[in-house]
């Protein structure tokens, strides 16, 4: 019996179109690179509102690659589709963050443990503070994929802000919790997946930093973290 719930608002492909894992990028841009640079037989699924979604294989696995727009309440609304309606298991979201901690540096890769969020999207779950984590699994995946291609991985908290420009000066008081970098998505995609009981981790490529104002321009950051696409396509 098809479900009911498929075409949804935002994604129009088909029940089984996706694969059980989905790499998860913000950028549209970015989904279409890393279908046209590393899947084979990759067949665009989604187009909705320009958010590509294609379907493709990795050495031989059959992965799905999707953006997710910008923030928590955009992934929030894929990633719930993905896991509850399109029989989704795994999403690895790659995307870029701004360093905080002192010790992180440009294009360095940085596997989040867990989100700190000023978000309130996990009090739909539960009326006190919600601590939002990665599956294990595929954390501990991501950690020795990396070391087989050379890279060392810095693992531990990001924050997952509702806020760019932040007139608060969160990433200070988060420096001192030794919190690694800021981003926009992570915390929902967590929540949804513990929700769903699925599994998420999120790779980020550092391409700024808050504190020292180096920055990375969009062509580098939409074309060139590759070493993080990588990373999840092996685990995938």
């Amino acid at each position: 019996m098809s479900n009911p719930n498929i075409p949804t608002p935002h994604i129009t492909a088909k029940e089984g179109d996706f694969a059980r894992t989905v790499l998860m990028p913000g950028d549209p841009l970015r989904a279409k690179f890393i279908a046209e640079t590393y899947l084979e037989d990759a067949v665009l699924v989604n187009n909705v509102r320009g958010v590509q979604g294609y379907t493709g294989y990795y050495k031989g696995k059959r992965v799905s690659v999707m953006a997710s727009g910008m923030g928590m309440p955009s992934i929030g609304i894929y990633s719930y589709e993905l896991y509850n309606y399109y029989g989704v298991e795994n999403i690895i979201r790659v995307g870029s963050a701004g360093g905080i901690a002192d010790d992180i540096k440009l294009r360095d890769i940085v596997f989040a443990m867990s989100a700190y969020t000023n978000s309130n999207f996990g009090r739909q779950f539960f009326d006190g503070n919600v601590a939002p984590c990665a599956s294990f699994k595929l954390l501990d995946a991501a950690v020795n994929a990396a070391r087989k291609l050379g890279v060392e991985p810095k693992v531990g908290a990001l924050f997952s802000s509702d806020i760019f420009y932040d007139e608060a000066g969160s990433a200070g008081k988060l420096k001192k919790l030794g919190v690694l970098a800021t981003e926009m998505e992570t915390g929902a995609l967590y929540l949804n997946a513990a929700r769903a009981g699925k599994n998420a981790l999120a790779i980020c490529t550092i391409s700024d930093h808050i504190f020292t104002g180096e920055a990375l321009p969009a062509q580098d950051r939409q074309t060139t973290f590759t070493k993080m696409m990588e990373i999840a396509l092996e685990i995938a």
